[in-house]
């Protein structure tokens, strides 16, 4: 054919760094702290809950059911969020269930962007936001998290709290031509958790400049160190212009049922189900009816000791020290996340084992990345990955971990680590 085949939206966000990096992994590293999923179970009640699903006498479970939501889930899940946000929310209108949170970023971005519209990303950002804005037709505005000091007492560790928007700068990304900003806090992959003086921040210029906020909080249970998550539509001003994003992936650690969901007012959720209802229109029947049952526990349980809520980022806390703790000993400098599955590390003081190449358009961490899992079998993600291409060598001498393994996982990245911090210890 001597016309394109391919329409114009697909220009420029064909390549995914995921497809090379996964394939990477499964070619050379033996130990994958690369991709974000557990390899732990899920907990017992939804393992048994899954299991009564398919094997039991509710046999339409394996049929259609409606199509912006399993009734069972979208009721359970107002009545939590509705607790959370102090509000009373209509489960047929409040919350709408899609295949994963990834789906609903991407009617999200299909209901609201419009050619000529600006979505303003906070970097660095989950890597499909930038390619769904430019699909809808949309403009990226990118804004830094910078790190405005070092650690605050010498010995000390930098927090993800030490990376921070700068208020003026934030302000100046606003414009009538402003239709959106995307927030993510937890942050992905900073490990972030934007405190309520800096949600209040972004309120305020949502309200100001009649912008929506797509917050996208799916690791809102991975929270450590007695942090709060603040929801932004909590705020004032911000329940009418937000849709909130929500995972079970991450909420029970079965990212492989891809099960998610939106929860805002009508007057936006209307608009997000029609983009559903014209593409996927229906999720899997029986991983909602089972994550329903999941939630009702968590309902009944919630803030309880025995809790899943409770007890899982403690477990995670202890996996990130884990961590932290590895890398220290062999000489990167981690970052401490706030909260999420990750931990950005500083790898400054590597450029003896990988040196620079002057004027590579491959950034620094991409290829120290590559060579740590062909040449030490660990894989972990380069963090230019989750910027913008023009400042992808800003910060090119970080790399993300993810710490949600089990402890054999965990175990053998250590014994790597220790491994590789003799041989630059020994003559």
């Amino acid at each position: 054919m001597s016309r394109p085949v391919q329409a114009r939206r697909l220009e420029g966000v064909d390549k995914n760094i995921w497809v090379e990096f996964v394939k990477l992994a499964a070619t050379y590293s033996t130990v994958n702290l690369g991709q974000g999923f557990p390899d732990f179970p899920p907990p017992d009640f939804l393992k048994e809950a899954f299991t009564r699903a398919l094997s039991g006498e509710k046999h339409m479970l394996h049929q259609y059911t409606r199509a912006f939501g399993h009734p069972p889930l979208v009721k359970i899940l107002a009545q939590l969020f509705g607790k959370l946000l102090g509000r009373d929310l209509d489960p047929m209108t409040n919350v709408m269930v899609t295949v994963g949170a990834y789906q609903a970023l991407f009617c999200c971005f299909q209901a609201f962007v419009d050619e000529g519209d600006e979505v303003i990303i906070i970097e660095p950002f989950f890597d499909c936001y930038e390619p769904m804005v430019k699909m809808a037709g949309g403009t990226p505005v990118f804004i830094p998290l910078r790190p405005v000091s070092g650690p605050k007492q010498k010995g000390k560790l930098m927090s993800s709290a030490d990376w921070q928007l700068d208020p003026a700068e934030l302000a100046s990304k606003f414009s009538e031509r402003t239709k959106a900003i995307v927030l993510n806090s937890p942050n992905n992959p900073l490990g972030k958790v934007f405190s309520r003086e800096e949600l209040e921040l972004i309120a305020d210029l949502c309200v100001k400049h009649d912008a929506l906020c797509i917050s996208d909080e799916v690791y809102e249970w991975l929270v450590y160190d007695g942090k709060e998550h603040v929801r932004i539509a909590s705020l004032r001003g911000m329940w009418d212009r937000t849709v909130s994003i929500g995972s079970a992936g991450k909420t029970f650690s079965v990212t492989g049922w891809k099960v998610g969901w939106t929860v805002g007012p009508n007057r936006l959720l209307q608009h997000i189900r029609t983009v559903h209802q014209n593409s996927v229109y229906h999720c899997a029947t029986a991983t909602q009816e089972v994550v329903a049952q999941g939630f009702q526990r968590e309902f009944e349980h919630y803030g309880k000791p025995d809790s899943y809520f409770v007890q899982l980022p403690k477990e995670m806390q202890q996996k990130r020290d884990q961590l932290v703790q590895s890398l220290v000993a062999v000489g990167m400098k981690p970052i401490v996340p706030e909260g999420t599955y990750f931990l950005v590390a500083d790898i400054s003081e590597f450029k003896s084992d990988v040196p620079d190449v002057p004027n590579s358009d491959e950034p620094y961490d991409s290829r120290f990345a590559k060579w740590m899992m062909k040449n030490k079998g660990l894989a972990a993600i380069p963090l230019s990955t989750f910027y913008c291409g023009p400042h992808k060598n800003n910060y090119n001498s970080f790399i993300r971990f993810c710490f949600a393994k089990e402890e054999a996982t965990l175990k053998a990245a250590d014994d790597i680590l220790q491994k590789w911090k003799l041989e630059k210890t020994t003559p």
